[in-house]
């Protein structure tokens, strides 16, 4: 089963950029859809972005020309560009595997990003 660690949360003002990363280990990664999740305080968990093995992404409308998911099978991580956050981008981010196959799901710890002045 594939683990993950997400990595690059942190405090960002408005306006302004972050990359997260999720390292994925112990399965064949190009098996594995990938997405990532926000969850705001006292909020469901949402889908943020999330990218097939072959490339093809899906954004929500929330983050649609902001925010872009990539995926680099050789190094068996997936990225997520924040562009131009917002307060309301402020989340636990979760990264996300969907094995193609069995059709099982891990997650990630979550990483913490705060947009704030």
């Amino acid at each position: 089963q594939v683990q993950l660690v997400e990595s690059g949360g942190g405090l960002v003002q408005p306006g302004g950029s972050l990359r997260l990363s999720c390292a994925a280990s112990g399965s064949v990664f190009n098996i594995y859809q990938m997405a990532w999740y926000q969850q705001a305080p006292g909020k469901q968990r949402e889908v943020v972005a999330q990218i097939a093995p072959g490339g093809k992404t899906g954004y929500a409308d929330s983050v649609k020309g902001r925010f872009t998911i990539s995926r680099d099978n050789a190094k068996n991580t997936v990225y997520l560009q924040m562009n131009s956050v917002k307060p309301e981008d402020t989340a636990v981010y979760f990264c996300n595997a969907r094995n193609l196959i069995t059709r099982e799901a891990v997650w990630g710890q979550g990483t913490q990003v705060t947009v704030s002045t």
